[in-house]
């Protein structure tokens, strides 16, 4: 498998984690997003016309949607499919988060356009519906978004939800989403990229009896 990657990018590394996570390698091509614009080129569009990354070639197959990334990812490790359609309707919500807050921080960050003013307030949002998600979960003894184990819907909306103070969005209000990400960050295999740490350069989690009995993430 080949990834067509940027380090700084957040659907590129959700690519990278859940690959991680899995066991699995693949050759990584760098793709000079910023400041050289390479996914705007003619070269890369002959991998991809949208022009877009991540682009992960497997044989003759050729994805460039990070959902569609993930699916294939686990086409041998069922387990991350979860139960039911919730992981499907998180993957769907991950392009919102993708949209707000990867929107503020590539603004902040790469000095790309945008209202930055309604990306975060839009991101805030959607960090409140996720926030009330994971709420909900702890209540039922759960540690991840759609059940006691995590899926690729984790994955997929971890690294925005991580990445959000880089936009100005602060996550100190939000306890549930803090332990989760707490969570995901335990999971064996876990790697970093700039900006999400390990465990143990992160400051105390907050209280672990959010709105129910402790939780304790296995690894």
């Amino acid at each position: 498998m080949i990834l067509y990657d940027y380090i700084l990018s957040p659907e590129c590394y959700t690519a990278r984690l859940m690959a991680a996570l899995l066991g699995k390698r693949f050759e990584q091509v760098a793709v000079d997003f910023h400041p050289g614009a390479e996914h705007r080129g003619a070269a890369f569009r002959q991998v991809n016309p949208a022009g877009r990354i991540p682009v992960l070639v497997d044989g003759p197959l050729t994805l460039t949607e990070p959902a569609a990334i993930l699916n294939h990812l686990v086409a041998d490790a069922p387990e991350w499919l979860g139960q039911g359609p919730l992981v499907q309707e998180w993957l769907a919500r991950a392009t919102h988060l993708a949209a707000s807050l990867g929107g503020a921080r590539a603004h902040e960050m790469l000095g790309q356009p945008g209202d930055l003013d309604r990306l975060q307030a839009d991101g805030i949002m959607w960090l409140r519906i996720l926030e009330a998600a994971l709420t909900e979960a702890r209540i039922n003894g759960h540690a991840f978004l759609t059940g006691p184990a995590p899926t690729i819907a984790d994955i997929a909306v971890f690294p925005h939800v991580a990445l959000a103070p880089d936009g100005g969005v602060s996550l100190d209000d939000y306890p549930a989403i803090r332990l989760w990400l707490r969570a995901v960050r335990s999971l064996a295999g876990f790697i970093e990229m700039p900006g999400i740490h390990r465990l143990h350069d992160l400051s105390p989690e907050p209280n672990n009896e959010i709105g129910g009995d402790p939780v304790v993430a296995s690894a």
